[in-house]
């Protein structure tokens, strides 16, 4: 279900703006107050947009409808998790139906699975130091500097939270450091003993990772038919000696990489989806325990 400290997340705006992503198919209108599947709307036709490069993929979902397609709705089927972390969701007329509302389009858009397709997001974080190694401080407030890992994606531009996928079968936190290895060091391109040592150098850090949400996330590429999904976790590096002293290399779909402050006097953070809501509570979180050390 929905953490309460992370509900600012739910404004399902990027999913109801503009152009469908990788297309040209225009969303219809959807103002705030008809966003709720309960308000009247009898004007609403959404066009229904399933993009061609998902079709027949091994890790998308075939057309509802077709006779070899039963999927068990609201329930683990058979390795494909077709829970929602919102709770169970509704079923019309064959489609499982987005349980915050209206898009402005249906179909399945470029999402491989009907209803929920869930993500798993690593906030991998340090303080910010001097070159004499003491945590910096913020000149303002007083408070120390955050920083993250974000990628820059190659399909939007956009600066992100390194996540991606889960597969089949695959735990969430499994998926998390999978795609921080991927997009964020290049392990892809990793001999097998340099990937092996990484793997034991690490492996203590990225077993205490932090859960600070689970849900719903605003993403552009939601449809009325099918959503986005993440569980985020936050794996620190306090001493920054860990992973806060890697060098950073760009892979897989990522575009580029980098460091990013996210201390208390940062700008608004536009990030990907709703990935910004993730590390304000990051940060809100980091900064109460540095207060108590």
């Amino acid at each position: 279900m929905i953490r309460p400290a992370l509900n600012m997340m739910i404004t399902h705006f990027k999913c109801r703006s503009g152009v469908y992503p990788r297309s040209s198919v225009e969303r219809f209108p959807v103002p705030d107050d008809k966003v709720s599947w309960t308000s009247d709307y009898k004007e609403y036709k959404p066009r229904n947009h399933t993009a061609q490069s998902i079709h027949g993929k091994p890790w998308a979902d075939p057309e509802i409808g077709d006779p070899e397609f039963n999927p068990n709705w609201n329930n683990l089927d058979n390795n494909v998790d077709r829970q929602s972390y919102m709770g169970q969701y509704k079923i019309v007329d064959g489609y499982p139906l987005n349980p915050i509302g209206r898009t402005g389009i249906c179909g399945r858009g470029v999402l491989g699975r009907w209803g929920p397709n869930h993500a798993a997001d690593p906030v991998v974080t340090r303080w910010k130091r001097l070159p004499s190694g003491e945590v910096e401080m913020e000149k303002n407030s007083n408070k120390p500097i955050l920083q993250f890992v974000a990628i820059k994606r190659g399909d939007t531009g956009e600066w992100a939270l390194p996540g991606g996928m889960v597969d089949p079968g695959e735990k969430v936190t499994t998926t998390a450091v999978r795609e921080f290895q991927e997009e964020a060091i290049n392990s892809l391109v990793m001999s097998q003993g340099e990937l092996k040592a990484w793997e034991a150098k690490f492996e203590s850090f990225f077993s205490a990772g932090e859960e600070v949400y689970k849900g719903y996330i605003d993403d552009p590429r939601n449809t009325d038919n099918a959503w986005m999904e993440t569980a985020a976790y936050n794996f620190h590096d306090d001493s920054g000696r860990v992973v806060g002293a890697l060098n950073l290399n760009a892979g897989d779909d990522a575009v580029g990489v980098t460091w990013v402050d996210a201390h208390p006097e940062y700008p608004d953070l536009k990030l990907y989806a709703s990935h910004s809501s993730i590390v304000k509570e990051v940060l809100r979180r980091r900064l109460d325990a540095f207060s108590k050390v």
